[in-house]
């Protein structure tokens, strides 16, 4: 997915560049090596099939053993630098695999969480005079959330969502929805499965994701860990007009995930689960607008944010931190009072042309030239998340949750549990 002309014209700033993501430099001229043996082969090729069908005319004009026999010799050389290059472009491939997108050079530098920053705190934090309960121990007993018969039926990292927790999730969806159409976007309910080659197009079976992933291998597809990874290649292979972006959709979806590195209380509810339910934020961008287009689905976050009511912070996210496809990466953390902290909630990111290259999403421009999309995501719900959110600041000493004002009607009432 990464610009290859780009490596070899820009070596020294490709080794910088993805170092910054932690990627070791020396892949970069490893790759470049691998790289100019397969020039020189895809060259050879190129000069022995012209030669091929110079020697096919003359056999059409004039048919003699010599000139036969000569063809035959072609034929064989064609098909042993034809093998050779085959495997040089696998050795190729592998290797490009290693490469994540390059990140903005205004990015933060770090390696972890550590070296984010917050840009600006929104809301104001609940004040209890009462000892706040974590969403579990108030969720239950008003029978919003089910998580022990789910265990007994899925195993660990499952739940059920009950009674006025499922109503909550719906009224979530269709609060995203208006919003959103409202602004443009197209509302999509994509397919939860994808083919491996087309996974791999988006950037997400690289590195270390492929563990993230549940492969149904009899039918040779993965199960999606996002709608955007099936609203990226909604326009794969096609030529986008550039009056015609950028393109919005707003996808909903369940999301299925290992959560493999995951541990401890995490795992004990519907924070960290195998499955959740998501709606998502997708745009394809002209690259030159690709920037203020991330600004436009953050403020949209914000926007959705603001209307629940819910304190959070808006997170720069350091290159050690970012997402693999992403250039440039702002997380929304909102503020979970049993724990007396901000948890990640929905997360925004500019991949520029990085996903595009992998499914072959181009612009056409008015002057006729053409360029690869740039292509944005960002949570506008991440059900389970959004709804511990609203369940943990919403709580009552009475043991109940009072419903956000924008989302009451869809209930029909103004506070769960009584």
């Amino acid at each position: 997915m990464i610009d290859i002309q780009w490596l070899r014209d820009n070596p020294e700033d490709a080794k910088r560049a993805l170092a910054r993501k932690r990627v070791d430099p020396k892949f970069v001229e490893k790759f470049l090596r691998v790289d100019q043996n397969w020039r020189t082969k895809r060259a050879a090729l190129d000069v022995l099939q012209a030669e091929q069908r110079t020697a096919s005319k003359s056999l059409a004009e004039t048919r003699s053993e010599e000139l036969l026999s000569q063809a035959q010799i072609l034929k064989n050389r064609i098909a042993e630098v034809a093998a050779s290059l085959a495997d040089v472009e696998k050795k190729r491939a592998v290797l490009l695999e290693q490469f994540p997108n390059p990140p903005f050079s205004d990015v933060l530098d770090g390696f972890d969480a550590s070296g984010n920053k917050t840009l600006r705190e929104v809301g104001e934090k609940p004040r209890f005079d009462f000892k706040p309960k974590d969403y579990l121990a108030i969720a239950q007993p008003l029978g919003m959330i089910e998580v022990k018969r789910a265990a007994t039926v899925a195993g660990s990292r499952f739940g059920y969502l009950m009674g006025d927790g499922a109503l909550l999730e719906f009224a979530l969806v269709r609060l995203a929805m208006e919003v959103l159409t409202a602004r443009g976007f197209v509302p999509v309910v994509p397919p939860v499965m994808i083919r491996p080659e087309v996974f791999m197009g988006m950037g997400r079976l690289a590195s270390d994701q492929k563990e993230e992933r549940y492969y149904l291998p009899k039918d040779d597809l993965y199960l999606v860990g996002s709608a955007e990874h099936t609203l990226g290649p909604l326009h794969m292979d096609e030529m986008l007009d550039e009056q015609s972006l950028p393109r919005r959709y707003v996808g909903f979806s369940t999301c299925f995930r290992r959560e493999a590195g995951s541990y401890g209380k995490d795992t004990k509810g519907i924070l960290r689960v195998h499955q959740f339910d998501k709606v998502e934020m997708f745009s394809f961008a002209n690259p030159a607008e690709s920037e203020k287009e991330h600004r436009f689905l953050l403020d949209r976050q914000e926007e959705l944010m603001q209307k629940l009511e819910l304190p959070y912070r808006v997170v720069e996210i350091c290159v050690g931190d970012m997402g693999w496809t992403d250039a440039r990466q702002f997380d929304i953390e909102t503020w979970f009072p049993s724990e007396g902290t901000y948890r990640e909630t929905q997360s925004c990111s500019n991949t520029t042309d990085f996903q595009a290259r992998g499914v072959n999403v181009k612009v056409k421009r008015k002057s006729g030239e053409k360029a690869y999309a740039h292509m944005l995501n960002g949570t506008a719900f991440a059900i389970g998340r959004t709804l511990i959110a609203i369940i943990e600041n919403n709580q009552t000493k009475d043991g109940t949750v009072k419903i956000p004002k924008v989302l009451q009607a869809y209930l029909g009432k103004k506070e769960i549990g009584k």
